[in-house]
């Protein structure tokens, strides 16, 4: 695969403050000129000030400038505008109007997390000694982004523009609602849905383990539980633990664990879901307002203000 990750998300609100002191909370970390970063990935989110929540700006990485090219002519037979020049092109999803850059970029590389010791019946691991996640110093602070959501009021447009125009390859799709869709061996980088707004539903931050998941969400839920949205449960799209979080603009932020890895396209075969097997395999239903953010009704309507 020529594309190679997820690189950075520029989110769009209008209380930057608070909501960057959310994710700082959350376990980025702040750099400055609104960027926040990830253990291992350095720079993946900026926070802009903008007059509604949106996704701003997505950039993926990319091998060498051949690969540039290549989306470049692929966007070209989509009538998609794009500029090339240097070591990146710019171009736009034509629905949501987010500007999405390719940029010639190193990959990530993630240093090995030692396996947790989980006891199993008839494998003691850890005999005589309580589970080592209890012992763990400090907050949790994500490794790295794993995936954006979007909104669209054309998703079937918004899923073209990914994987015939840019080269992303779709995992799973949710019967008639939308598409997972990979730059990287994770499940998914990026899932269009279909919505009656344009807008963005969620980012996801990759953790150590389910321990981490459940460390994350409770810390960040201690005497401000209004910040819980849904989890903890696991997916069956992509496998992962989860665990959902609301900023103070609006946007949900997921911690999330173990996401299936498709090294060999081979392998892997996509599947169409349906209902609710598309959104988990266990845990809590998920709520309304995970369906149906409460403000999407406002951002129709041009009325959006943040709670």
């Amino acid at each position: 695969m020529s594309l190679h990750g997820l690189v950075s998300v520029t989110i769009g609100v209008p209380n930057t403050g608070e909501t960057g002191a959310y994710y700082a909370d959350f376990g980025l970390t702040p750099e400055g000129d609104g960027w926040y970063s990830t253990a291992d990935a350095g720079r993946q989110l900026r926070i802009v000030p903008a007059p509604t929540r949106r996704l701003v700006e997505m950039r993926v990485g990319v091998d060498d400038p051949d690969d540039l090219a290549r989306a470049a002519a692929s966007l070209e037979r989509l009538s998609v505008p794009a500029a090339l020049g240097g070591m990146s092109l710019e171009t736009a999803e034509p629905v949501t109007g987010t500007r999405v850059f390719l940029d010639v970029a190193a990959r990530i590389q993630q240093p090995p997390v030692a396996a947790e010791r989980y006891n199993g019946p008839g494998r003691p691991e850890r005999p005589s000694t309580r589970a080592p996640g209890f012992f763990r110093p400090g907050p949790v602070r994500p490794r790295k982004l794993g995936h954006a959501v979007l909104g669209s009021t054309d998703h079937q447009r918004s899923t073209s523009f990914f994987t015939d125009g840019l080269g992303f390859k779709i995992s799973d799709r949710i019967a008639g609602v939308g598409a997972f869709m990979r730059c990287s061996t994770d499940h998914h980088n990026v899932l269009v849905l279909a919505a009656p707004v344009n807008f963005l539903h969620h980012t996801s931050w990759q953790v150590d383990d389910v321990d981490e998941v459940g460390r994350g969400a409770f810390a960040m839920l201690e005497g401000q539980p209004e910040r819980h949205v849904w989890g903890l449960g696991r997916h069956y799209a992509g496998s992962n633990f989860f665990w959902y979080l609301k900023d103070p603009a609006g946007n949900f932020s997921e911690y999330y664990a173990d996401m299936d890895c498709i090294v060999d396209d081979q392998l892997w075969t996509p599947e169409d879901l349906e209902g609710a097997r598309g959104l988990f395999a266990w845990g809590p239903p998920p709520p309304p307002s995970f369906l149906h953010p409460e403000d999407l009704a406002a951002m129709m309507t041009g009325a959006h203000a943040p709670r």
